[in-house]
């Protein structure tokens, strides 16, 4: 079967991670936007006890729709069709008009990046995903990054896998350095033949306290693109223009911040130059990468830059 039929008509798990992994809640709020879309049911609960430290990701509480107090633990869970479908590529329930999200053999993973037993924890969702008959997996991400709130969101999308880089025009990330689950669970789908899609979106650093909607939007379009899908917008592109002027009249207050965004549009503006090769787009995303402890930067500075 060639690799665009497996990622764009086959059976495909799409996952992301709240945690290290999630700078802004992008992808985490990306990957919940298809689960809403389609009428996925749980097919795998990951036991929290397991792989959880609860000091590190506390359980929360909060009120049910009847008033009642309930606790929400960490974890995974893994949704997949309602119903299988009987062959490929079949059409999900009618969507909406002028909605469309055209399958219902997508898979979705959502969960907290666990604090221990990693392979155990992996293993667990491979195993799923072998039962299930996922064909391809495509992970989201999101890094904070030296970028200005005011340009496009940039998205990444790799492959270590050399049939789905050619079938979809992808790039291959040399990446050297720690790497959070999505990493880790790449690599073991690898070793049973699940070729995988990665997908990370720059988040301004000076704003990594709050979600990112327009980061979400990003990865959201990135994803359609590849699965060839159309994913319900609901109010996204509203928040995310509500996000970005935010920003603005923030910066509109306090001139040296007005500085430092200007500094970084012109970084920006000499990358999405014609001049910039697709090389040197990666090289910009391996550095974000390196920066600090890695893709979610807990110890990420406010929006100034340190002395």
């Amino acid at each position: 079967m060639p690799t665009t039929r497996r990622f764009q008509r086959g059976r495909i798990l799409v996952v992301a991670f709240e945690g290290w992994n999630d700078a802004g809640e992008a992808a985490t709020n990306a990957v919940r936007m298809v689960k809403d879309a389609l009428p996925l049911v749980p097919v795998l609960d990951i036991d929290p006890e397991l792989y959880m430290d609860y000091q590190f990701n506390r359980p929360v509480v909060g009120t049910d729709e009847h008033g009642e107090k309930r606790l929400t633990w960490p974890g995974a869970t893994m949704f997949g069709p309602a119903r299988r479908p009987r062959g490929r590529g079949v059409a999900a329930e009618t969507p909406e008009p002028g909605e469309r999200i055209d399958r219902n053999n997508i898979f979705v993973l959502l969960g907290t990046e666990p604090s221990r037993s990693w392979r155990g924890f992996v293993a667990e969702i491979i195993d799923a995903a072998l039962v299930a008959d996922v064909e391809g997996v495509v992970l989201l991400g999101a890094m904070l990054a030296d970028v200005p709130h005011t340009r496009p969101i940039s998205t990444f999308a790799s492959s270590d896998d050399a049939d789905v880089r050619a079938e979809l025009d992808l790039e291959r990330s040399n990446y050297e350095g720690p790497v959070g689950i999505l990493s880790v669970l790449s690599d073991a789908a690898a070793r049973v033949g699940i070729p995988s899609v990665s997908i990370w979106a720059s988040v301004p650093h000076y704003v990594h306290n709050a979600p990112s909607p327009k980061a979400t939007l990003a990865l959201l379009e990135k994803l359609e693109s590849i699965l060839d899908i159309a994913v319900p917008r609901g109010d996204i592109e509203a928040e995310a223009s509500a996000w970005e002027s935010g920003i603005d009249a923030l910066a509109n207050d306090d001139e040296d911040m007005a500085a430092y965004i200007e500094q970084l549009e012109k970084a920006r503006d000499t990358v999405d130059s014609p001049e910039a090769s697709g090389e040197a787009i990666a090289r910009e995303f391996e550095r974000y990468l390196r920066r600090g402890e890695g893709p979610g930067r807990d110890d990420a500075p406010p929006w100034r830059p340190k002395d």
